[in-house]
């Protein structure tokens, strides 16, 4: 047997999420299905990540253990033949047989899409949130310049999350407009549940003047998820880009 790590791409919006689950149709079990047609055997795919229903990825990672016998660009053609159209198999690469997809993931890359118009565009409302009132881009910089840094972001997620460890480390997180398209761009090592719809709806509240743009700081002494904005709804939210250390990926045990 032998790990491929796959880089795939999907659509989000028909799926319930990343991970498998009873009551609808997930990525995971997609992809899960598509292998079993394509090796005869049921295979495990383990994820970098645990997308929300609607949430997009334009890079999303994961691991399989498949025979020795299949060769990788076999593979990768008999795969992207079985998948829908949503879903897309952009690369796939042997890794040690140790490498794991979610825990060897050193930072990841979302970016949070908002159509600040006030005309509906059909061709965006799957991958937007669109907001009519013009939106403050300093003001949301502000906010974000001030979250930027290792914290204790426990209240920038949601209660359901699955984790005791909040601290995070933020490298990069800013706003930039392009026309009607506002997008909000952030990395860090990790990320919580809910963290980047949390830290968006936060953004576009501090625009309003809902919030103040210091409010992090007393969010991270307080602790009160009260203090910040509504969730961003999901659709605006797209993994980006998943990091991993080179050695990590071409060591060969």
């Amino acid at each position: 047997m032998k790990r491929m790590l796959l880089t795939i791409s999907y659509d989000g919006t028909a799926y319930c999420g990343w991970q498998v689950q009873p009551n609808g149709i997930t990525v995971q079990e997609t992809l899960q299905n598509a292998l079993l047609k394509l090796t005869g055997e049921r295979t495990n795919v383990t994820g970098c990540s645990r997308t929300d229903a609607g949430v997009h990825a334009r890079e999303f990672c994961c691991h399989i253990d498949c025979a020795d016998s299949l060769p990788e660009s076999a593979f990768l053609r008999g795969l992207s033949a079985l998948l829908p159209s949503d879903i897309a198999v952009k690369d796939c690469t042997e890794v040690p047989r140790d490498f794991h997809a979610r825990y060897n993931a050193r930072g990841k890359t979302y970016a949070y899409y908002i159509l600040n118009s006030k005309f509906k565009n059909p061709f965006l409302c799957r991958y937007t949130w669109r907001i009519e009132r013009p939106l403050n881009i300093d003001k949301m910089n502000e906010f974000c310049t001030g979250i930027i840094g290792t914290h204790d972001f426990a209240a920038f997620s949601s209660s359901a999350r699955s984790t005791e460890d909040t601290v995070r480390t933020v490298t990069e997180c800013n706003v930039t407009r392009q026309g009607d398209t506002v997008v909000l761009r952030i990395s860090a090592n990790g990320f919580l549940y809910n963290m980047v719809r949390i830290i968006t709806g936060t953004a576009v509240a501090v625009s309003d003047g809902r919030v103040r743009a210091d409010i992090a700081n007393t969010v991270f002494k307080e602790k009160k998820r009260s203090l910040l904005g509504e969730t961003a709804p999901p659709q605006g939210l797209f993994l980006e880009k998943v990091l991993y250390n080179k050695g990590d990926l071409n060591a060969r045990l």
